[in-house]
């Protein structure tokens, strides 16, 4: 495992040939590009990396120790930016880890890089590229890409250094009910039931929400005959430095199929992850021992079986009890940054 470096990013007057990476999309999307990017680094260590994301990963980017500066992208949701800011000079090289469509190859064309690396598109049969698999998990895909323009990157160069200060809830249980679509929400009242009966049992239990998650966050926290205290964020989005050293001093994490869950992936906090509409060797934490998987598949196993973007819960997740998911935190190992092994995956269908 490379360990990650400490980046302060550079100013944009760096006068070194730059490599622009775009990945203008979440937290657990960025964390999942987190052994491409390493590869990136080590493979040019003469040139600028300049990751094209949202301003607010800005703090997470650097984590990565492998990002020099981020260029602030804007669009809503998770739509496709429809320019990128002012970068300076062409890139010398530009890496499409966002997708494989025309869209996100033309938005980088249109910087005239002198290199473009990015996946073949039968609409730009000028792009020469590896061809894109449905069914292949998302950190996997990026090393894949990058590997076949010659630079070597392993998949399980994950980990990000935590943050130098102490956590605010050391050896808490940490619950994030929230995910930015109804269809991985798995519901609040089994959140809930599952926070009550943890802190009764003597847990130290902490929900975290973010900027438009505080309501569901406090509702979890009612519900369980718990504190609005416990409740972390909310109001604002917790700043990644905060929010990091939560999750790295967790005794454990349960989270649905969200950034949260990339983030205990790439602090080594054991886990435990709800998967509904997606299939987990798609998103799924590395296999680990330290990392269970709840998934109750159809009889036909595919890849995307829901709409991961979908209005209401996914009928696999609400497969999923309270019961089952008390089961597998009392099953985890307690946290060791140095620990490896099987994947510990629970799979009922």
């Amino acid at each position: 495992m490379t360990s990650a470096r400490s980046h302060s990013p550079t100013s944009p007057g760096d006068t070194r040939p730059q490599i622009l990476v775009l990945r203008a999309l979440g937290l657990g999307d960025l964390l999942t590009a987190v052994p491409a990017l390493r590869a990136l680094r080590a493979a040019h260590p003469d040139h600028e990396l300049v990751l094209a994301a949202p301003e607010r990963l800005t703090d997470a980017a650097a984590a990565t120790g492998a990002v020099d500066r981020l260029l602030p992208t804007s669009a809503p949701g998770r739509e496709m930016p429809r320019v990128l800011g002012r970068l300076g000079p062409p890139p010398d090289i530009a890496v499409n880890l966002h997708g494989n469509g025309p869209a996100s190859h033309s938005l980088l064309q249109a910087l005239r890089p002198g290199r473009l690396l990015g996946y073949a598109h039968p609409a730009m049969p000028a792009l020469s590229g590896p061809v894109w698999r449905e069914d292949e998990h998302e950190r996997d895909r990026w090393c894949r890409l990058v590997a076949w323009y010659g630079v070597p990157a392993d998949p399980a160069d994950l980990r990000i250094a935590a943050p130098a200060f102490p956590s605010p809830a050391p050896g808490a249980v940490v619950i994030h009910p929230g995910a930015d679509a109804a269809a991985r929400r798995w519901p609040p009242e089994r959140f809930a039931a599952v926070a009550r009966a943890l802190h009764c049992a003597g847990r130290h239990v902490v929900i975290t929400a973010g900027s438009d998650e505080g309501a569901l966050a406090h509702r979890v926290a009612r519900q369980a005959d718990l504190p609005p205290s416990v409740v972390v964020g909310g109001g604002a989005e917790v700043p990644f430095g905060e929010l990091a050293a939560l999750v790295a001093g967790a005794r454990a994490m349960i989270v649905g199929d969200t950034g949260l869950a990339h983030l205990a992936s790439a602090l080594g906090t054991p886990s435990v992850v709800l998967f509904g509409p997606v299939a987990p060797r798609i998103w799924g934490p590395p296999d680990l021992p330290r990392h269970r998987v709840l998934w109750h598949p159809d009889h036909i196993d595919r890849p995307r079986p829901g709409d991961a973007h979908g209005d209401r819960p996914d009928d696999r997740l609400l497969r999923i009890t309270a019961a089952e998911v008390l089961t597998a935190v009392a099953g985890l190992p307690e946290p060791d940054p140095t620990s490896a092994g099987e994947a510990a995956v629970v799979r009922v269908g």
